[in-house]
């Protein structure tokens, strides 16, 4: 029995990987993943498919588990320049959703203007959030119509989608207006869904037809070097 603890703490210390990526990102696993996610293959598939520029404000990763995951009922986050992703993932492909999601943030203050000034976005979010509001209360899911006209995330707003309506029921329910459950969460969200819907999945058919102004604000974005 001891031999067995030994030989798996071994195991998992020797998962836990300090390395830098070719663009100079530093990736810290400070707790293991599963075998079967390896973390240079995921950032090496980021860096992969998200163009250099875009990438700019990420100076770190750190992979493993955080008090706030608990605290804010995350999975990841962005601060400061570095991105906090938990250990705990699927698969390959569940963590390199969770660091473009989280890539995506990173970009909300240095593309700001370029991202919401013009208003297209916020404009396209709202109309779907409104028609969102009369599915709902006509699925018998009431609440009042200032849910759904602030922009900014909202704990209370999160909380009825998550457990009152439930994601499950709510993916049905959004299908066609929204990408996603969580789409409709808020501004950013909506921005940073769309953001990785458009790096993980190579075709973005569906995309350009619901949410136009967001695919064509993602799409500038990619090509425009600052």
């Amino acid at each position: 029995m001891l031999n067995y603890l030994r030989e798996a703490h071994q195991r998992a210390q020797a998962r836990v990987q300090d390395f830098y990526t070719p663009t100079g990102i530093h990736v810290y696993v400070k707790d293991p993943l599963p075998e079967t996610v390896d973390a240079e293959e995921v950032v090496a598939k980021v860096e992969e498919v998200i163009p250099h520029h875009l990438l700019a404000e990420v100076e770190m990763v750190i992979i493993g588990w955080f008090e706030e995951f608990e605290k804010r009922n995350l999975n990841a986050f962005y601060s400061d320049g570095c991105l906090h992703i938990s250990n705990e993932q699927d698969n390959v492909n569940d963590m390199l959703d969770d660091i473009i999601h989280e890539v995506s943030h990173s970009l909300e203050e240095p593309y700001g203007y370029e991202i919401y000034g013009d208003k297209k976005i916020q404009n396209e979010f709202l109309k779907k959030r409104l028609q969102l509001h009369q599915i709902l209360w006509a699925h018998g899911f009431k609440a009042p119509e200032a849910f759904f006209t602030d922009l900014e995330y909202s704990l209370e707003f999160d909380d009825f989608l998550l457990n009152k309506v439930g994601y499950d029921k709510l993916s049905l329910l959004v299908e066609g207006l929204f990408l996603n459950a969580y789409a409709p969460t808020s501004l950013r969200e909506y921005f940073a869904t769309g953001f990785t819907e458009n790096f993980m999945e190579p075709d973005h058919s569906y995309f350009r037809v619901i949410s136009p102004e967001l695919y064509k604000k993602i799409t500038f974005l990619a090509k425009s070097d600052k």
